[in-house]
């Protein structure tokens, strides 16, 4: 079966390595809060706000190690809209999994938790 494990945060800058830190930090977090291995993962979909453009989201997740080479990992930009928060990096996993949709652990970090403060993380 397939489920979707969702997440998002959100970055201080547009500066590439701190691109590439909070999204590896929010793909360790959904991994071990669900307990994924990569040979499971399906898709990994990222989207960020049209004020990030030093980095894509998926080259953080490429230097995760080897483990996520094989992924298939697909980048797109978020409209802009009006109350959104600023400087955020989004991510669908597409996961095969024998979980119940209400198992899934999501997480949003930072300013993302405005998103979904019923599920957002400290962070």
């Amino acid at each position: 079966m397939l489920r979707g494990i969702r997440g998002a945060t959100t970055v201080e800058r547009d500066d590439a390595a701190e691109i590439a830190s909070s999204v590896q930090e929010l793909l360790a977090l959904l991994q071990a809060d669900n307990g994924f291995s990569t040979e499971d993962i399906g898709a990994v979909i990222f989207s960020s706000t049209p004020d990030l453009s030093a980095a894509f989201p998926a080259a953080g997740a490429r230097r995760m190690g080897q483990e996520w080479a094989t992924v298939p990992l697909f980048g797109t930009m978020e409209i802009e809209h009006e109350g959104a928060p600023e400087r955020c990096i989004r991510v669908l996993i597409l996961w095969n999994t024998e979980k119940q949709q209400r198992e899934i652990k999501h997480a949003y970090l930072r300013r993302a938790a405005a998103l979904r403060p019923d599920i957002a993380k400290n962070a």
